[in-house]
């Protein structure tokens, strides 16, 4: 029976829900007064030094890291579910040349359901073989679906993966066909630990809204994803890249920024909901720059992104507007020759595995989410026929 909400009784209005709690999660937590974030309790810094995605991915979905044991059978698992069907490719050449990365993916994910059916009226404890089995397979599965499009919309055939390589380099192989230098097989595998999970943002909220439903989990992270392509979300490290191309100088710095602060409008990369400092990813992104910097040297894109940071820190720093992952992440990826448009699915690589982190949650709840409103709308009025209508 359909929910007859009258609204009557509801009063307190949050746009966007800011500060409400939706949801009781073990996954990850944020202190974004100090710029602190941590992965099942452990510090994202120690996470991004010490291990490597697999185990990050590992210690999201299970809670606890593991053995050597248990992270050797998880990662021959994520290398053996890599390939993709070959209906799925062929489906993919029919998508127009002009067709967003973001677009194909959320696509070609919701289409793996078909394949891979899962079981519908959930209630109750999943069996554990089949929700394990879930996870490996979209984990394992994304990066090749990302790096097959972006060679197929090129007229190049898709590069099988590898079984040999980390999920990092083997994803670099898959899209360029070159076995990655360890400092960019690092950097990347880096890049995938600190966008794995960031609490209750706008993709994962979609997936728990989806999942509540009983959907299957293939629909719930092609909602996820179709949250995450917006600029607002995911794809604001696109908009940073622009930015720096539009200011074009580090002398040209200032008088944007001025102009700006001026027209009161948004700086892309500077700023968050959660951090009223650093971003701590930004800062281990930066890290992480600097060292390929040391090799291949420093490009004009950091240097004007240094520029505005150290600009903007008297004046919204003061505020708590500071620069966030965003900021960094598309300099890092443009470093290494990644295109522009494959940034928000880079994204979509690595944080699937907080999504089906959250996603576990929710099979134990059973509650779909049916948040209500406040009406403000017209009441009392009466049907007037047509030709009465003036």
């Amino acid at each position: 029976m359909a929910d007859h909400n009258t609204d009557n009784s509801i009063s307190c209005f949050s746009p966007g829900l800011a500060g409400i709690p939706v949801a009781e999660s073990a996954v990850s937590s944020v202190d974004g007064k100090i710029g602190y974030l941590e992965y099942r309790g452990i510090d994202i810094e120690q996470l991004a030094e010490r291990s490597s995605f697999e185990e990050t991915s590992y210690l999201l979905l299970h809670g606890v890291l593991p053995t050597a044991e248990q992270l050797s059978d998880f990662d021959a698992k994520l290398k053996h579910h890599r390939r993709i069907k070959f209906r799925i490719r062929d489906m993919m050449k029919s998508f127009p040349e002009s067709a967003h990365p973001m677009d194909s993916l959320q696509a070609t994910v919701a289409a793996l359901g078909m394949f891979y059916p899962f079981p519908k009226n959930i209630s109750g404890e999943m069996d554990k073989a089949t929700v394990d089995s879930v996870c490996i397979n979209l984990i394992a599965k994304l990066p090749t679906l990302v790096a097959a499009h972006a060679r197929m919309r090129h007229g190049d055939d898709p590069i099988p993966p590898r079984d040999d390589l980390s999920h990092a380099a083997n994803f670099y192989y898959m899209l360029t066909g070159e076995e990655p230098y360890h400092l960019t097989e690092r950097i990347l595998d880096v890049a995938f630990i600190v966008h794995a999970e960031h609490t209750m943002n706008a993709s994962t909220f979609s997936t728990l809204v989806t999942a509540s439903t009983h959907a299957d989990p293939y629909t719930s992270i092609s909602a996820a994803i179709g949250a995450l392509s917006g600029p607002l979300h995911g794809g604001a490290n696109e908009d940073v890249l622009d930015m720096l191309d539009e200011i074009g100088t580090v002398e040209n710095a200032e008088v944007y920024l001025n102009r700006k602060l001026a027209n009161k409008e948004k700086i892309s990369g500077l700023g968050h909901r959660v951090y009223k400092t650093r971003d701590p990813r930004a800062t281990l992104l930066v890290k992480l720059y600097k060292q390929l910097t040391d090799k291949i040297g420093v490009d004009i894109d950091y240097r004007i992104a240094r520029q505005i940071e150290k600009l903007s820190e008297s004046t919204l720093g003061a505020k708590g507007v500071c620069p966030n992952v965003d900021f960094y992440s598309g300099i890092v990826y443009r470093k290494l020759g990644i295109p522009t448009d494959l940034f928000t699915p880079i994204f979509a690589i690595a944080r699937v595995s907080g999504w089906l982190a959250h996603w576990k949650e929710q099979l134990g709840s059973g509650r779909i989410y049916r948040p209500a409103q406040i009406y403000v709308g017209k009441k009392g009025d009466s049907y007037i026929p047509i030709d009465e209508r003036g």
